[in-house]
Order: structure tokens, then C-alpha cells, then sequence
């Protein structure tokens, strides 16, 4: 016999079981101050009054539901500071919910916690008796949850949630009994499909690292083994075979391109300058990790803009490389389905003369010595990592005779690529697995699917 469902009149949930209720989180949190609570403004908590090694009261914040584990961190406030800010406490069974950057992550706080506050970046949610708190997780954390993020925030998001948002999103409510055999059954469930992603990541890691170790085995060791080895002179790339030299990128390009190596336009082009079509414009997000260039989210500039910028104008074969932030060091080729392309000034570009191979030398800088090398220059920044102009001329890098490059480049080339075709297969694997993780829980908190126990 078919279930009978009656609408939710709510579009991301749909229909729900007809002895379900749909009620807005306002409805079903404790009827006092500590319902919701959004963490105390940063002004309470300055460096002064948080402490590493001073006091035995945590302060908890989005590390810890990132993580899923609140045991880590170790920022603490004293006896004081706690009793200052009691009304920010975090007790077991509390939901603490990301406001900022993750925005939409949540967890439910163990009973093992230390006794402790939550900082700025969190807001707790004190569930009423109409909810257990795990159920609640998995329903806030459905795509149900995160759609309704997006619609009621109306673009904000991006600027972080606030309880006023938080309060007006909608959940199913089931009867306590069905909320446990629910949570039970996406516990076993969850448990299941999260041991095979992790698998797969570990899978996917372990690759990753080979293809990495490959490259730098390659581009410092060469392929034939029979040639003696030196000593480079350079402690962490050890010894090279005879006939390798080491040199300075700055000594390897093109003498008569009059901006040999270089960067982007240093904040001429804005993004109201972005069209859909015209001179491709080189952004650090086409940049990736090990694969080249992404051009799915490429920009363009118009003819005009790209003469007022010829300084930063790319051609095929130029080596790219991020050179600010998080993801610095990324290395990508101008293809030649770029004839004529240009840059930001977040990404450095290197045009190598012809006596040498630009792909032999795409891999040197995607390997381990030019990456240590980036590493260090960027960690000396004192604001955000940075590799400057000088700093890219004079890394160091191994030249094996030409045709050695392309040798090593076209052994590279066949290797990676096969190394690449199964990181992708298990890429589409943790996605599909992901989304089923995704799709298992959306179902059941919305009883399309219901505990068989219970029904």
C-alpha cells in the first residue's frame, strides 16, 4: 500500500508523510534567551582574553565543526573571562552552526566537551523536546538545509548567517519515535558510505603523491640510470646525472621578448571589465594542482583593455604559476588554443627561449625542488604568502640537454595522463558516492523514504 503524503507547500522539501509536520526552527528551539544565540562580537574576544596556555575554559569555533571533532584547538579563556560570557556557553546536545565562510556546516556537540564558550564565528541552537539534535543535523545539513540558506538569505550568504535567517528556515517534524529510527538507520547508512569515500581519498591521495614523486624523481634523476650522478651543490635536490645543469629561471628566457617573465595588469582590468567572449583573461582559479589549465570558468577583456595591458600578454607555451595566497605555486601552460590570452597580476608568467622545452620545464615547476623553493620565499611574507617578481627570476631549476627534455617531457606526458585517467575515474567515484550520501539523507528526512520500523 502506497504512502499517503500530503504537500509540504515548501518547494525544496515537497511532500512530506501525512502525519509529518513542516515548522520553522523558531517553533522548535527552547523557549528562552538560549534558544539561539549568535557568538559574542569580536570585541570580547581579542587576543588578550583568548590564550593558548592560560585558563581550563575552551572557546570553540568553525575548526571544530569542519572537523566534526571538538576536541581540537587549544584556545582557552580564564575562569573570569568564562563568567563574563556565560551567555555564549556550549553544553552537550547544543547545535552549533557555522556563520561565516563554511556558512551551513553544523554539529552537534558531544557530551565529552570541555566546558566552554564559542566564539564569533558560530551560532548554537538550543533544540526544544520536539527534536532530537542529530536529526536535526543531518536536516540542516541536507541540500533541504542549504537551499533554504540560499533562497532566505537573498544573496547575503556570502556575507554570513545571522539568527534572523537561521530562525526562518523550515525542517520536517516527525514524531520523536520516527526522528530516532531515522537518525539510527542514517547512522549505519552514513557509517557505510563514509568508509568508502574515505577509501577512495586515501586512493586518490596515494596517486596524487606518486605522480608528484614521479615528476621530481624524473626532472632531478633523469630516465637513464646507466649515466653517473654529480653533486648538484644544492642540498635538497641532491645529485643530478652528468651533463645536467642547475640555473636560474631568469637565465632560461627568451632575451627578445621584452617582458620575458612578468606578471598581470596590477589592477587595471575590474571585473566589470569581464565579457563572454573576446581576449581570454587568465585568472589563478584557471590554474590547477598537477592538471594544467581549466578554461570552463575563463573570462575574457576586450581588444581595447588587452592594448592598454600588452606588458602581461601570453602566447602559447608561456609557463604560468599562482604566485599570491593559498594556492600559490599552481602551475599551468598556455595551450596552443591560445593564440593570444593575457593575465591578473596574481599569476607570474615565464616565456623560455627555444633552446628550451617549455613542457620539460612545466614540470620542473610543478615538482617538489621548485615547490620547496616557493614555499620558503612565501613563508618569509609577513602579510600573505607571496612569490614576487625576483623571487620567480631566481628559482632554481635542473637543465638536462635539450633533447633529454623532450625526452623527459614526452615520458611525462604519457605517464601523468595515465595517472590523471584514474584519478579522475575515482574523482566521479567519490562524487557519485558523495551525492548518494547527499540523496540518502534529503529522502529520509523528508520521508519520501521511510524506516521500515517504524512505518
Amino acid at each position: 500500500m502506497a504512502e499517503q503524503m500530503k504537500e509540504s507547500g515548501i518547494q525544496w522539501i515537497g511532500a512530506i508523510p501525512y502525519n509529518w509536520n513542516v515548522e520553522r526552527i523558531k517553533h522548535i528551539i527552547q523557549n528562552n534567551d538560549n534558544g539561539i544565540k549568535v557568538g559574542p562580537f569580536g570585541s570580547a574576544l581579542t587576543n588578550e582574553v583568548v590564550s593558548s596556555d592560560e585558563g581550563k575554559y575552551k572557546v570553540y569555533g568553525q575548526s571544530n565543526l569542519i572537523r566534526k571533532d571538538f576536541s581540537y584547538g587549544d584556545n582557552y579563556v580564564s575562569e573570569q573571562n568564562y563568567k563574563r560570557l556565560i551567555n555564549y556557553e556550549v553544553l552537550p546536545n547544543d547545535i552549533a552552526v557555522s556563520m561565516m565562510g563554511t556558512i551551513g556546516k553544523c554539529s552537534v556537540v558531544p557530551g565529552n566537551i570541555e566546558p566552554g564558550i564559542m566564539d564569533s564565528h558560530l551560532i548554537k541552537i538550543r533544540l526544544s523536546q520536539k527534536m532530537l539534535p542529530r536529526y536535526f543535523e543531518y536536516a540542516y545539513e541536507s541540500d533541504m538545509g542549504y537551499s533554504q540558506l540560499l533562497i532566505n538569505s537573498k544573496g547575503s550568504i556570502m556575507n554570513g548567517l545571522n539568527s534572523t535567517i537561521v530562525k526562518g528556515l523550515y525542517i520536517p517534524v516527525p514524531e520523536i519515535i520516527e526522528q530516532q529510527a531515522i537518525v539510527d538507520f542514517l547512522d549505519k547508512e552514513c557509517a557505510q558510505i563514509d568508509s568508502i569515500a574515505a577509501d577512495l581519498e586515501k586512493q586518490i591521495a596515494l596517486l596524487q603523491q606518486y605522480k608528484k614523486s614521479l615528476i621530481t624523481e624524473t626532472v632531478t634523476k633523469g630516465l637513464d640510470k646507466s649515466v653517473p650522478m654529480k653533486d648538484s651543490g644544492v642540498e635538497w635536490i641532491g645529485e643530478i646525472p652528468v651533463g645536467w645543469e642547475l640555473s636560474r629561471i631568469k637565465y632560461l628566457t627568451d632575451n627578445h621578448h621584452p617582458y620575458p617573465i612578468g606578471d598581470g595588469d596590477h589592477g587595471m582590468i575590474k571585473a566589470d571589465d569581464y565579457l563572454t567572449e573576446g581576449i581570454p583573461y587568465i585568472r589563478v582559479l584557471n590554474l590547477t594542482w598537477g592538471s594544467g589549465l581549466n578554461l570552463e570558468n575563463l573570462v575574457f577583456i576586450s581588444k581595447e583593455m588587452n592594448s592598454l595591458i600588452k606588458n602581461s600578454e601570453l602566447k602559447p607555451n608561456d609557463i604560468l604559476i599562482a604566485k599570491t595566497g593559498a594556492t600559490i605555486g599552481k602551475t599551468a601552460i598556455v595551450p596552443d588554443s591560445l593564440p593570444v590570452s593575457n593575465t591578473t597580476s596574481h599569476v607570474g608568467k615565464i616565456t623560455l627561449a627555444n633552446v628550451h622545452d617549455a613542457k620539460y620545464f612545466y614540470y620542473v615547476m610543478t615538482s617538489s625542488i621548485v615547490q620547496k623553493q616557493i614555499q620558503d620565499i612565501s613563508a618569509m611574507q609577513s602579510t600573505r604568502p607571496e612569490l614576487g617578481i625576483e623571487g620567480l627570476k631566481n628559482l632554481i631549476l635542473t637543465v638536462p640537454p635539450f633533447d633529454i627534455q623532450q625526452h623527459i617531457a614526452r615520458f611525462l606526458d604519457d605517464h601523468c595522463a595515465k595517472i590523471d585517467r584514474v584519478l579522475h575515474e575515482k574523482g566521479k567515484q567519490l562524487s557519485v558516492i558523495k551525492q548518494h550520501k547527499k540523496s540518502l539523507i534529503y529522502e529520509y528526512v523528508t520521508g519520501k523514504k521511510r524506516v521500515k520500523e517504524v512505518r
